[in-house]
């Protein structure tokens, strides 16, 4: 397998560091802001033998990349969120061109192995509602976005499987939360780079789950993992589904 990584910043640069400790042949790195990329943009050059596309883009640039991609006829692994409110447009592209492509706010292969324990757990809690639900997430100061994507996958999950907890609230509250709501909150400060915790809580104890990740290691290797799982797959997929066949 041939990979081209579009967005060669830290996280683009530890992709191609795993996916060399593969086996994997890195054909093309595509960044118009690093001058030790091999391309500044997606073109017949920089797509030239790959086989799949990695991207960890800035969001205001993934739209392009999912179409350019698609446009070679490319299977693609998104690491970029910000850019689910087309998917409709997105899915259609993709069956078009017939490719696969694989998305997730976390291709952390120990945060998806947390999402399926969030999943079974908040099944059982939902049965005892003497429980509230909580969540909590910390990154570093430099990230963009608040809340991450992947608290908000998380806090999508609960509300999937907890039936009294109808709606997620991820920003400050000034006045007391509803019985129904679940408030999932960001801090952001120093070198973090990423813990996210569910906290199930009663008068008498609590119950947290909580994933902590050292470094971004386990982000890259996931995303190099998707990439193998997707070069002979078509249509659109999310990491839950990978997760749900891996398992």
């Amino acid at each position: 397998m041939r990979l081209s990584i579009v967005g060669y910043g830290k996280m683009g640069q530890l992709i191609e560091q795993c996916a060399k400790q593969r086996g994997i042949e890195v054909v093309s790195t595509i960044d118009p802001f690093n001058p030790q990329a091999t391309h500044k943009e997606v073109n017949e050059s920089s797509m030239k033998d790959v086989d799949v596309c990695i991207c960890f883009s800035q969001p205001d640039v993934a739209i392009k990349n999912i179409e350019d991609a698609c446009q070679w006829k490319k299977h693609m692994v998104i690491g970029t969120t910000g850019w689910t409110d087309q998917m409709p447009r997105i899915k259609e592209l993709v069956n078009q061109s017939d490719i696969g492509l694989v998305y997730s706010s976390n291709f952390s292969i120990g945060v998806n192995i947390f999402f399926k324990i969030i999943e079974q757990a908040s099944q059982v809690l939902n049965k005892f509602d003497v429980y509230d639900i909580l969540g909590f997430e910390a990154h570093h100061n430099r990230k963009l976005d608040s809340p991450s994507g992947t608290a908000i996958t998380i806090g999508n999950l609960l509300l999937q499987n907890i039936d009294r907890k109808k709606s997620l609230v991820d920003e400050k509250l000034d006045r007391k939360i509803e019985p129904d709501e679940l408030h999932f909150s960001s801090m952001r400060g120093g070198s973090i780079p990423g813990t996210h915790s569910v906290l199930f809580d009663s008068e008498f104890d609590t119950i947290e789950l909580k994933h902590t990740a050292r470094n971004r290691l386990g982000f890259a290797t996931g995303a190099v993992i998707a990439a193998e799982w997707v070069v002979d797959k078509k249509g659109l997929f999310t990491e839950q589904d990978m997760m749900n066949q891996l398992l």
